[in-house]
């Protein structure tokens, strides 16, 4: 009895050993499996067994994983271009023109509203300048009144805004020009168009007594 107990010792004991030995083999196993997706090897274009050849079959269809943390420095901010809208150009007024159904408002610049004082002769001025000519407009932003604002240049490459100002139908208006067309008014602009210039000032009640005086002289002649 004795001896069949040391038999079976023996037998559990190689049994065992076997199983210990087998789950080695296959930790191996795993761990070549592992190595040849992640060595450089694994996309060699030189001579290599069936075996190796499928894991670099395989291994071409896995992209690359970028392990390098973000950094927001590296960001590029890109600019996106200006809207540029351009065809024959409808005169509105001295400043206002609609160009493809959009109604721009001419940039950095104040000309006399139509029932003022050389208003109709500034929107006579534009309308000249603008006949037969196709308008480029760099949309730049919309006003108070929701016109939008827009840089308009004629094929020639000359500034509507600059132009008007030049003959003297308009006047700079640096609260939203910076005072790039300050330097194309004519002497006496601002005497000339009083009524743009308190506007810019902020005199609105030179404003409001002049249209009260035209609105009584309407009444008189009707």
């Amino acid at each position: 009895m004795n001896e069949f107990g040391g038999l079976l010792t023996i037998i559990l004991v190689v049994f065992v050993i076997a199983i210990v030995q087998r789950v080695k083999r296959a930790a191996r196993a795993a761990k070549r499996g592992r190595d040849s997706w992640s060595s450089p090897r694994a996309t060699s274009t030189a001579p290599s067994s069936p075996s190796t050849q499928e894991n670099v079959e395989v291994a071409d269809w896995v992209a690359p994983v970028t392990t390098q943390p973000f950094d927001p420095d590296d960001d590029v901010e890109v600019e996106e271009p200006p809207v540029v809208i351009e065809g024959p150009a409808y005169v509105v007024d001295g400043d206002t023109v609609v160009v493809r159904k959009t109604q721009i408002r001419l940039y950095g610049i104040d000309a006399p509203e139509m029932n003022h004082p050389f208003g109709k002769k500034a929107k006579w001025a534009l309308i000249r300048m603008c006949k037969g000519q196709s308008v480029q407009a760099e949309i730049l932003s919309q006003d108070a009144h929701g016109r939008t604002v827009a840089r308009c240049h004629l094929p020639d490459g000359r500034d509507l805004s600059a132009e008007m100002v030049k003959q003297g139908l308009a006047i700079d208006w640096p609260k939203f020009s910076g005072g790039v067309y300050s330097k194309f008014e004519i002497p006496n602009a601002r005497k000339k168009m009083w009524l743009a210039d308190a506007r810019q000032k902020g005199r609105m009640h030179v404003w409001e007594a002049f249209e009260n005086r035209q609105a009584e002289k309407g009444v008189k002649n009707s």
